[in-house]
């Protein structure tokens, strides 16, 4: 059993659909290809009576996924943005197919698991950290907003945790993740082998005694192999960052935080200030939409207006120049203050799509 492609790997391990992300050499980022094969594999396992669970792995020693392509992302939004829009369309249904998938989807989040990472992760059924577990959602930092569903993710964290997250591009250790509602369980990485071999034997046993799915018990023997997680670095720090990220606007988020003494809050000040003005203010009123919206296909359709939006920018294309392509770290935003981002300039991200909406819900 494979999937199409070579940097998706898909096999029958006992009564478990193993998919591992197998392109380390660029920390699993996905391609459009990859998403395409992710979603037949899935769809085609869903009705398959021998696997009784999906588990999800990343190849290499570094991370399950750093990720979109993002230097595909620059290129296409230079050309037009057709190919990106087509890739944002394709990922974001495959986000939609996990977190409704009728199987139980174990995903490991060892290592780096950022943006389109946690997207075909953290909507599974059991999510998995380990202490090398460095989770994101850092669009900011690169001219774009939350996406992947990362914006629903973020918005529902305890108190302003995800606004603080989503405005500074910050990374979650595994404490981190499970408080924030982006992971259930801690199991260190060394255990992850044998988790996996028991789940292998134990969802064999289901299907050779004719149980359902629904009696697999995935979560339980997940369970078993867990630990109590490292502490919550972000608990500590929960009550400047509830009072500052409540303000209505950026800018008084920002002078909050620098006014409130706190060495912690001035740093989140500084990354703030570092990351796309424009792509912040965005991220703000995508997460304050977010908490209202019903649904996680809900807040894709609105993810989708956005990313769409963000092609369209001058920051999209400046930051991942910036990041990933001259390494030069000295993003050239336009406009490059927050006070030149305005109320229109915001709007425009949340704009309805004339023949080109993702209509999930």
């Amino acid at each position: 059993m494979s999937a199409q492609v070579a940097e998706v790997r898909a096999f029958l391990d006992g009564g478990v659909g193993r998919i591992v992300l197998n392109r380390p050499r660029a920390l699993n980022s996905l391609t459009r290809d990859m998403v395409s094969a992710l979603r037949t594999t899935l769809h085609d396992w869903a009705a398959d009576d021998r696997i009784r669970a999906v588990a999800l792995t990343g190849a290499g020693e570094r991370g399950l996924c750093a990720g979109g392509d993002v230097r595909m992302m620059h290129d296409e939004a230079k050309a037009g943005g057709a190919g990106a829009r087509a890739f944002f369309r394709d990922e974001y249904r495959l986000n939609a197919l996990i977190a409704r998938y009728p199987k139980p989807y174990v995903a490991v989040l060892d290592g780096i698991t950022m943006g389109g990472g946690v997207g075909v992760s953290a909507h599974g059924t059991v999510r998995i950290v380990t202490e090398r577990s460095r989770v994101a959602m850092p669009e900011t930092r690169i001219g774009l907003v939350p996406d992947v569903g990362g914006s629903r993710l973020l918005a529902h964290a305890p108190g302003e945790l995800g606004t603080h997250l989503g405005l500074t591009s910050a990374s979650m250790g595994p404490g981190d993740a499970l408080l924030c509602g982006f992971a259930d369980h801690f199991v260190p990485s060394v255990r992850i082998p044998d988790l996996l071999a028991a789940l292998s034997r134990s969802t064999a046993d289901a299907a050779a005694s004719g149980t359902t799915e629904a009696d697999s018990p995935v979560d339980g023997l997940v369970a078993a192999h867990a630990e109590p997680a490292p502490p919550a670095a972000l608990a500590d720090q929960r009550a400047w960052i509830d009072s500052c990220y409540a303000a209505d606007t950026v800018e008084e988020i920002v002078d909050r935080l620098f006014d409130s003494g706190v060495p912690e809050a001035k740093e989140a000040a500084e990354a703030v200030l570092a990351n796309s003005p424009t792509a912040v203010k965005a991220t703000l009123a995508a997460l304050r939409r977010a908490r209202t919206l019903a649904s996680l296909e809900a807040v894709l359709d609105q993810e989708y207006r956005v990313s769409c939006a963000a092609l369209d920018s001058h920051d999209l294309v400046e930051g991942i120049r910036a990041q990933v392509i001259d390494k030069d770290l000295a993003p050239r935003w336009e406009p490059a203050t927050l006070a030149e981002v305005t109320e229109a300039d915001v709007a425009r991200y949340f704009a309805p799509r004339e023949g080109d909406e993702l209509g999930l819900a």
